[in-house]
């Protein structure tokens, strides 16, 4: 049985934490009476998937009806899927939304359904791979469809293939592929990794616009989330609620199949990244000294390249098919199950380490603007009720966080850094300055369009990300941190913990509450 995650108080016989470092970890000894989060251990899994799968679909959930019932030779079929930005790292084959795809396009093929197109739902982000596509998908179901014609990512600039679906009552505009509004039935297949995900957010986002996405993914609905990870009081989500209302009047027919994972994040021979510090066994210790010696003596994009191929053994959960807002509380109930921990009163400093991944540079660089969404973005905000840090506190994030780029992922990113964050690193002047000319810039969308490039806005989105961070703390350090680059983006460097927690002092005052967020595996702080 799984052991539930708890908070453990920092005294003499503590050993070391454990803290990522982007493609490398370091140990750093807090000070007494720090305070840990630990994560749950990984849920049970799912033993037998492909009968999960076959009883999802058959006994929907909501007032939907099970999925064979839906479908006759004479309609379009769209399914719709969750891109590379899920899960994280990528999980080991079979991935299960190629288990998903293949039971729906066997049931479409038993009903004599021809017209049947997938589409991955990206948004505005890159354009999959073809190994991405293959792991996500499987071999099966891409050799089936892709030399058909039948495979297809979504384009958010082909505004020949978009199409208005309506207006909310706050005038948000909902755009949407036209292919998934028009079918007959749109399925969409996704991966919930966090309590983020999902639910109305899948098409809502996944399948639209910038001109639609622009109306939830700006500073002052960013600012008003608390927090993306609770959906009843994230503005990010009663937006997308409010866009999957329209789209569900606009008779837009959708079958919700959303899956969950538990958290068995990293293979056998990085187990004492998953394990507490005093439960390490020679074997762990070994373990940590042989990759901390390795890891030092390897190029960083040597060292990205292993840790890129990590493939997770996660284990499935849940899985959930039916109307969307059923399916999705549903899922909520599970991932919290897995990664909702009580916190007892909000500390000082929150103290982050960063891995080498986030949702936006698989297999590639983690450059500094996804650092700092990382941090402010995704880690700050594993929390419900109240942040783990107190109003005006500091967090002090662990990272390289070198001045790298990739060129072909992220161009547009190059650019933010040197012309935008130059010049301000204020949110709401940069929303205003900069966001049109970078969104509608034709280069840009030339290359998100045809090349693997982030659309020319989402550098933006990122630096949105951390609004509501922003707003709320007093300072942010960033730990090993390169002086120049942290600089650039309004931050203090430090090289050493000892450093940081002195230069912390200084913001919040000289006793300060230290709470140290031991994450990945994920674990999300349910604060009182």
């Amino acid at each position: 049985m799984a052991r539930p995650g708890f908070v453990l108080e920092v005294d003499r016989a503590t050993p070391p934490t454990l803290f990522w470092h982007g493609e490398s970890f370091r140990l750093e000894r807090l000070p007494r009476g720090s305070r840990i989060l630990y994560p749950p251990e990984p849920l049970s899994a799912i033993g037998d998937v492909r009968s999960a799968i076959e009883e999802a679909l058959e006994h929907p959930v909501g007032d939907a009806q099970p999925l064979s019932s839906l479908l006759n030779p004479n309609m379009s079929l769209t399914i719709a899927f969750d891109d590379v930005s899920l899960p994280l790292p990528q999980m080991t084959a079979p991935d299960i939304r190629s288990l998903v795809i293949e039971a729906v396009l066997e049931r479409a093929a038993a009903a004599g359904v021809t017209d049947v197109v997938l589409i991955a739902a990206l948004a505005l982000h890159r354009r999959m791979t073809e190994s991405e596509l293959r792991h996500a998908l499987g071999n099966r179901v891409y050799n089936a469809l892709a030399p058909r014609g039948q495979l297809t990512q979504h384009d958010a600039e082909d505004k020949a293939n978009m199409t208005v679906v309506g207006e909310t009552d706050r005038g948000e505009l909902v755009e949407l592929n036209r292919r998934a509004v028009e079918s007959d039935l749109l399925v969409y297949v996704n991966i919930n990794l966090v309590s983020m995900d999902g639910g109305h957010k899948s098409v809502a986002t996944g399948l639209a616009s910038y001109d639609s996405i622009k109306f939830h993914h700006n500073v002052n609905t960013m600012v008003h989330s608390r927090s993306f990870m609770d959906r009843h009081n994230s503005e990010l989500h009663s937006s997308n609620w409010r866009m999957g209302h329209v789209i569900k009047e606009a008779g837009v027919k959708i079958f919700q199949i959303e899956t969950t994972l538990n958290t068995a994040t990293f293979p056998d021979s990085f187990r004492f990244l998953s394990k507490r510090e005093w439960e390490w066994n020679l074997r762990d210790r070994a373990s940590f000294i042989a990759a901390s010696e390795a890891l030092k003596k390897t190029p960083p994009h040597l060292a990205r390249q292993i840790f890129q191929s990590v493939r997770s053994p996660y284990g499935v959960t849940g899985i959930t098919a039916g109307e969307v807002e059923a399916v999705h509380e549903r899922t909520l109930e599970r991932v919290y199950q897995q990664q909702l921990v009580r916190v007892d009163g909000q500390s000082d400093i929150l103290t982050l380490g960063l891995p080498f991944i986030g949702p936006y540079n698989v297999n590639s660089i983690m450059n500094p603007i996804l650092v700092y969404c990382l941090g402010l973005g995704y880690f700050f905000n594993m929390y419900r009720n109240k942040p783990l840090v107190r109003k005006g506190g500091v967090v002090i994030l662990s990272h390289p966080n070198r001045p790298e780029f990739d060129p072909a992922f992220h161009p547009s990113y190059v650019d933010f850094f040197d012309q935008v964050l130059t010049e301000t690193t204020d949110p709401l002047v940069i929303e205003s300055k900069y966001e049109e000319s970078f969104a509608r810039d034709p280069w840009y969308i030339h290359l998100y369009r045809t090349g693997n490039a982030y659309h020319g806005v989402h550098p933006f989105y990122m630096w949105y990300w951390g609004a509501h961070a922003l707003d709320h703390l007093g300072g942010v350090i960033i730990l090993g941190g390169d002086p120049k680059t942290t600089r650039r983006l309004g931050f203090q460097s430090a090289s050493t913990m000892a450093d940081a927690l002195e230069m912390a002092r200084s913001i919040v005052g000289p006793d300060p509450s230290i709470m140290h967020l031991h994450s990945p595996p994920l674990v999300m702080a349910d604060v009182y």
